[in-house]
């Protein structure tokens, strides 16, 4: 099975350790004036989220996890669970709401995301970048109100609430930043 060197920890990194595939969120590699250098790691669960911490003396190794990526569409909520369609072969799988936890507020039907497989089960999804959105429900839109004179707070589609600037009105579409849920832009439909 192939390995990584504790030279090629960097955050972001895919890692296995013990059967388990991690992620690197931190690491900083540390080279004491007395004693071997290490790598002070912060590594987090793919299955479960949970964040661990380690210290991998300089030489150690860690195993490459056998995970794919594959191109699915959601379909919809059938409690508990989120289905989704393989967008080549047409394959339908079941994700649990502990999976796509961190994509509930801007998953919405027929959108397109990454599902991450290890060792054939699905395991997370990884949603794109930014989104298009309908906005539901905000306070009116005031004439003269300009991008700069501040915000207001607008229920989305999917229920997920985002402040918008002054000028935008129900029913017009937005540009979110799924990683932080901020307002990108009004998209000219």
């Amino acid at each position: 099975m192939a390995q990584y060197s504790t030279t090629d920890f960097r955050k972001n990194l895919k890692i296995e350790i013990d059967g388990h595939p991690y992620v690197i969120v931190e690491a900083n590699h540390v080279k004491p004036g007395k004693g071997n250098a290490f790598v002070k790691t912060k590594y987090k669960s793919l299955l479960n989220g949970r964040v661990l911490q380690n210290n991998f003396r300089s030489g150690d190794s860690v195993d490459v996890p056998n995970l794919e990526s594959r191109c699915m569409q959601y379909l919809y909520k059938d409690d508990p669970h989120f289905v989704f369609m393989d967008t080549t072969s047409y394959e339908q799988i079941r994700l649990s709401e502990s999976a796509v936890e961190d994509a509930l507020d801007f998953l919405k039907d027929n959108l397109e995301v990454d599902v991450l497989f290890h060792n054939d089960e699905p395991i997370s999804l990884e949603m794109p970048n930014f989104v298009e959105m309908v906005i539901e429900s905000t306070g009116p839109g005031v004439k003269g109100n300009t991008a700069q004179g501040g915000s207001k707070p607008a229920t989305l589609e999917t229920g997920a609430i985002i402040h918008v600037p002054l000028y935008m009105a129900t029913g017009e579409v937005v540009k979110v930043d799924t990683r932080t849920g901020e307002f990108m832009e009004r998209v000219n439909k």
